[in-house]
């Protein structure tokens, strides 16, 4: 729970080593979430372990383009708009069949949550202002996941997220600067 905060706020002000904590949060979360049997949070959380690497490496690049203090932004284009739905649609559908086969305690949950953290987390890697949007609803999501699940105290994490996104999506609007 205490990586999670680390890299939320490192994550409001932009800050790189914010995936470094990324993966240690993933693994966590990953190990939690197996033992309740949630599959798509355990994959979802390997998938943040994946593009911690992914997301430092672009962060790393395009933070080179921006001054100290400014937060850098890419324009959300309508192509990736596009193949973010239908690959929400699309994922959102295969997931409930396969968490239901596997024995996921709330499968359609689970797959809608999974879905929406798997496209912030790629709009987080490109540095798309609306991925904060995106993390208001996921979070939303699986705080209702863990409270169905039982796990209550990662309940009270996925809340913090959630106000932690609002603060966000203020902020990198406020200090961003786009660039392309």
């Amino acid at each position: 729970m205490v990586t999670g905060v680390v890299y939320v706020v490192l994550e409001i002000l932009q800050k790189n080593a914010m995936w470094v904590v990324g993966i240690a949060t993933g693994a966590a979360c990953a190990y939690s979430f197996s033992i309740q049997h949630s599959w798509g949070m355990v994959g979802l959380n390997i998938y943040y372990m994946v593009m911690s690497v992914v997301g430092l490496v672009q962060w790393r690049r395009d933070g080179a383009a921006v001054e100290e203090g400014q937060i850098h932004l890419r324009p959300l284009r309508r192509k990736t708009a596009i193949w973010s739905v239908l690959l929400y649609l699309a994922g959102s559908l295969a997931l409930i069949w396969v968490f239901r086969r596997f024995g996921d305690q709330a499968p359609v949950l689970d797959a809608l949550a999974t879905m929406l953290s798997v496209i912030a987390t790629w709009w987080l890697a490109e540095s798309h202002l609306q991925q904060w949007l995106l993390w208001i609803v996921a979070d939303v999501l699986t705080t209702a996941l863990c409270l169905v699940t039982g796990q209550y105290w990662l309940s009270v994490l996925y809340v913090a997220y959630v106000l932690s996104a609002v603060y966000g999506y203020c902020h990198w609007k406020k200090k961003g600067v786009l660039f392309f």
